[in-house]
């Protein structure tokens, strides 16, 4: 009886076990056979055959393995990595389609080689992208910013889009067109022939400006009421975060525009707060809020600060952080100028110094705009009226506490990232 048993479930077992075990197995039969084994012995055979198998069972394990489980793997990692490129193609095609009433035109990528000549001719790089002169077959110049690859989401498209796609201002760079073909963005812009405001104002000193003083002051004021708009002038409130000279373009009359709005912000305009977990801009127009909120909060007078850095960079033909000059007084423009007009305020006409009414006007508007509390910064409203306005009527502002030579505060807390860009 326990023969018969021991056969029939060892017939079960080889049945269901592959080939090379069902092999030893059917020699324990044989043997089964002829033999008088009892179970015990039947037993100690059948765990030598499977323990003589065991590294055939191991080999067998590894090429299953290397055949099937690895090209599984690879599988996976493949389709992964698909999956997370087409999640900004998804974010970019879904933002395109609700916004059913834009007014740019939307461009096939043959139709941007087409317009730039194949990207034949290239007027800069910055740190989204590339700059191309192109041509509409119209035959009017535009210049085509191809955006780089980068893993944002297409953030930096969708920003420029919603912002400048749908306003018109005489001092915002107007977008013509734009293209969002799978990875391949890219946007075109009215072309600026003049370049940006960078290449102008850095002059070794003020008496050899490009621009004369009363197209520097009409520079400094056309930007001053581009940015108004932003703040004020459209249907919701934009935040540009990145105003500097490189991002002030000159057309062929050298009105400037705004441009450049991939770090900007939409927010309703009865909202005077900006929610922002992490730093934008550049470094050197960054307003103190924007690196640590024990300065105060993100607002519109985040861009009012930018702004004044911008005026204090005209005002002085130089950078307003310049390492290069020799006398290191100097070095800090907005600290060295500020004495220099306190001296004249409280002297008079007595006091002799080289500082023209331009010069006086544009600083003394931007060292309010620099002030260290953004609610002791005017808004651009005011800033207007007061570039509009003569020197003279212009109050000497408190000192900025970055001007001094008090020691920095240190901030109660700081972001959890500083996503900020060198300076073009």
């Amino acid at each position: 009886m326990v023969q018969m048993f021991i056969f029939y479930s060892g017939a079960y077992v080889v049945s269901i076990i592959p080939y090379p075990i069902r092999f030893e197995m059917n020699i324990l039969h044989c043997i089964a056979n002829n033999l008088n084994f009892g179970s015990r012995e039947y037993i100690i055979i059948w765990v030598l055959f499977v323990l003589v198998d065991a590294p055939i069972l191991i080999i067998a394990i590894l090429l299953l393995g290397r055949l099937v489980l690895a090209p599984l793997c690879l599988l996976v990692f493949l389709v992964y990595n698909i999956s997370i490129h087409l999640i900004p193609i998804d974010v970019v095609e879904t933002f395109l389609q609700r916004q059913v009433a834009l007014s740019p035109t939307r461009y096939t990528y043959n139709e941007i080689v087409s317009i730039t000549n194949n990207f034949k001719e290239k007027l800069g790089q910055g740190g989204f992208g590339s700059v191309f002169k192109g041509k509409l077959p119209g035959g009017y110049l535009v210049a085509v910013k191809i955006l780089g690859n980068f893993m944002d989401n297409g953030e930096d498209f969708i920003n420029e889009v919603s912002t400048i796609g749908t306003i018109h201002h005489v001092n915002i760079v107007q977008l013509i067109g734009f293209c969002a073909e799978g990875t391949n963005r890219a946007l075109i812009y009215e072309y600026m022939s003049n370049g940006s405001l960078d290449k102008y104002i850095f002059t070794s000193t003020t008496k050899n400006r490009f621009f004369n003083d009363e197209k520097i002051n009409e520079i400094a004021l056309s930007v001053a009421k581009g940015l108004h708009y932003l703040h004020q002038g459209c249907e919701m409130q934009i935040l540009h975060f990145d105003i500097k000279p490189h991002n002030v373009l000159l057309d062929h009359d050298f009105t400037p525009k705004l441009s450049d709005f991939g770090l900007a912000k939409l927010q309703p305009k009865n909202k005077s707060l900006v929610s922002m977990s992490v730093a934008r801009g550049t470094i050197g127009y960054i307003a103190p809020e924007l690196v640590s909120r024990s300065f105060g909060n993100v607002s519109h007078k985040s861009d009012v600060y930018s702004f004044g850095m911008l005026l204090m960079d005209m005002a002085g033909g130089r950078r307003h952080a310049d390492m290069k000059i020799e006398k290191s007084s100097q070095l800090y423009y907005p600290s060295w100028i500020y004495d220099q007009l306190q001296q004249t305020e409280a002297l008079g006409s007595h006091v002799h110094l080289e500082i023209d009414d331009l010069e006086r006007k544009l600083c003394k508007v931007g060292l309010w705009c620099i002030q260290t509390r953004p609610v002791d910064r005017p808004s651009m409203i005011r800033v207007v009226e007061m570039l509009e306005a003569g020197v003279d009527s212009i109050q000497m502002p408190p000192k900025p506490f970055f001007c001094g030579s008090e020691s920095l505060p240190v901030p109660s807390s700081s972001p959890s990232e500083l996503s900020v860009i060198s300076e073009c």
